[in-house]
């Protein structure tokens, strides 16, 4: 006696030893390919919304440099007719750069205020920029006078000064001073 045939429930052709298939999935409709470019621009808006909003501070006086804007575009593709292009512009705001203490070179001659015009420590240089001599002073102000001299020293070689806050540093005929600690 021959074992009887299973029963084809999925309406499907079968062969003997082949498992039966599953019916093809549908396609997606275009509803949905809609919904998904939809959500994919109102997350571009919300993102460009975000990185544009800044946090300047009341009382700021300085003056906002243009913003740069980025451009998002995104293009729906549906599969029998052409998609209109969706184009989401946003405004980005950069933070400001981190302020700079005093410089840490000093070059050239001239009288510099330590702890503004340049940062308090030991400083270096190759000596003189020419074959007269390089002249260094500290002073306690910028008055000239005798009596405000702490330190001095005219250099025909390589030398080093240290500064402290609030003194004032005169150079002449030095080549760049480069703060070593």
């Amino acid at each position: 006696m021959t074992s009887p045939e299973p029963q084809n429930t999925t309406g499907w052709a079968t062969w003997p030893g082949v498992p039966p298939q599953p019916p093809a999935q549908p396609k997606p409709s275009r509803r949905k390919a809609w919904l998904t470019h939809g959500a994919v621009g109102f997350v571009a808006l919300i993102l460009g919304a975000g990185m544009g909003g800044g946090n300047a501070e009341a009382g700021d006086s300085k003056a906002a440099a243009p913003a740069p804007t980025a451009t998002v575009t995104a293009t729906a593709t549906p599969a029998a007719a052409p998609a209109p292009t969706v184009t989401v512009t946003a405004t980005v705001t950069a933070k400001p750069p981190k302020p700079k203490g005093p410089a840490t070179t000093v070059a050239g001659d001239g009288e510099y205020l330590v702890g503004t015009d340049m940062a308090a420590g030991t400083y270096r240089t190759a000596g003189p920029d020419g074959s007269f001599g390089c002249y260094w002073e500290r002073a306690q102000d910028s008055s000239g006078e005798f009596d405000s001299i702490i330190s001095n020293e005219n250099l025909n070689g390589s030398g080093r000064v240290t500064v402290r806050k609030g003194e004032v540093f005169k150079t002449t005929r030095c080549q760049k001073w480069v703060k070593v600690g």
